[in-house]
């Protein structure tokens, strides 16, 4: 299919007139004869060509001229001869509109840090991108943007620049908000739902990409894998979207949007040694620690009182659990939530609150989308007999 949206169909194929095979060689033979030299000359574009692919007399097929609307499918007329028609061809909608929803709540951000010398101190500088979250200039980034920094400062994609304050961080999550005073109300980003989110949804990246004069930079991917723990230097990240969407440096804390328009992630870390692997928080991860540090400073993360590993195979056979996965409990606080409510060190905890908890990430994203008050129920096995615990959270000191 070209660019113009013609359908072009090319059949290959191997029978050849023996009376033109013939025909040729006698030319051949004559021109080499008479002595006469070819002469080449630049050739002509030549008209489209079927093949025959079998022995059955099959006709030319002339592909239709196709004018699909944005989106739309289109479903060709099926090749004579048998050969198998193609179905269908989706063509992928421009994303301009989307661009122009988006833009207006993408910050970019640059940094000033100070290094020390050993006679002299060193300015650095930095960048990263935002998300604005309300008209009064709250913006939320990713913590390692602005962490240690003397300065921030927010460029809008108005043309306009704000020295930014900090709200609050949280290095866990590895977010922050800041924020601004602007002159008129700013147009705030749309969050959806990131828990409908599927393996191969396409998804755009928006953001300050190597700190580029002009503007954000715009890519397109798909959502490659789901539930991904990444590790850092600063930690292990949790329940992240991987994509391949490009991600690069001054792209951290920028959005990562669905087809309408709402941000189902937060672009946060890239994998260096390889191409087309980025990793960003999801929104519904993300929302709740944002509205913690707007409101508290700080993340008002609740307090279960133990510790735990992943259950593998190798660790399920080694202890004879009936189970391949889960979390099992390594240690316990005397006294905190977990050890009241009757868990024991040993116990594999596999669901909480009905939702299967297959490894230490998923039961940490899910304990903290709670609050300090809240009672959960755990369930757990026990020399592999099922139990249930409720447990009532506690503020973490």
């Amino acid at each position: 299919m070209s660019g113009s949206g013609l359908w072009h169909y090319q059949m290959r194929g191997s029978r050849t007139s023996l009376l033109s095979a013939t025909l040729a060689v006698a030319i051949f033979a004559l021109a080499i004869a008479c002595g006469t030299t070819a002469t080449p000359s630049t050739p002509k574009p030549a008209p489209a060509v079927v093949e025959v692919a079998t022995a059955l007399p099959v006709p030319v097929v002339r592909p239709p001229t196709l004018q699909p609307a944005n989106g739309a499918s289109v479903t060709p007329a099926t090749t004579a001869g048998g050969l198998p028609a193609i179905q269908s061809v989706t063509y992928l909608p421009s994303i301009a509109n989307l661009v122009d929803k988006v833009n207006p709540a993408v910050a970019s951000i640059s940094v000033e840090s100070v290094s020390r010398g050993l006679f002299f101190d060193f300015t650095d500088q930095g960048a990263g991108s935002g998300i604005v979250l309300s008209p009064e200039g709250h913006v939320v980034t990713n913590w390692h943007v602005i962490q240690d920094v003397r300065g921030i400062r927010v460029n809008l994609p108005n043309g306009k620049t704000y020295d930014a304050t900090i709200i609050g961080g949280d290095i866990v999550t590895d977010l922050a908000v800041i924020k601004i005073e602007p002159d008129e109300p700013l147009i705030p980003a749309e969050f959806g739902n990131s828990g409908g989110v599927k393996v191969g949804d396409w998804v755009v990246a928006v953001g300050n990409a190597l700190a580029l004069k002009g503007g954000p930079t715009v890519t397109m991917g798909i959502i490659s894998a789901k539930g991904r723990t990444v590790r850092t230097e600063r930690g292990d990240l949790y329940d992240m979207f991987q994509t391949d969407a490009a991600i690069n440096d001054g792209n951290s804390g920028g959005p990562l949007v669905n087809l309408e328009g709402e941000v189902i992630g937060i672009s946060t870390a890239m994998l260096k040694e390889a191409r087309g692997i980025g990793f960003a928080i999801s929104s519904n991860a993300a929302v709740p620690i944002i509205e913690s540090l707007i409101e508290h400073g700080r993340v008002m993360r609740p307090l279960i009182g133990l510790s735990g590993n992943d259950v593998t195979p190798a660790i399920a056979n080694r202890f004879n659990y009936n189970v391949d996965d889960g979390v099992v409990v390594t240690r316990l606080g005397r006294g905190g939530p977990a050890d009241v409510a009757g868990l024991a060190v040993g116990d594999v905890i596999t669901k909480l609150d009905g939702i299967p908890t297959p490894d230490m990430a998923r039961f940490l994203t899910l304990l903290w989308s709670y609050s300090a008050g809240d009672t959960i129920q755990i369930e757990f096995l026990r020399q592999n007999r099922l139990g249930e615990a409720n447990v009532t959270l506690v503020e973490r000191p």
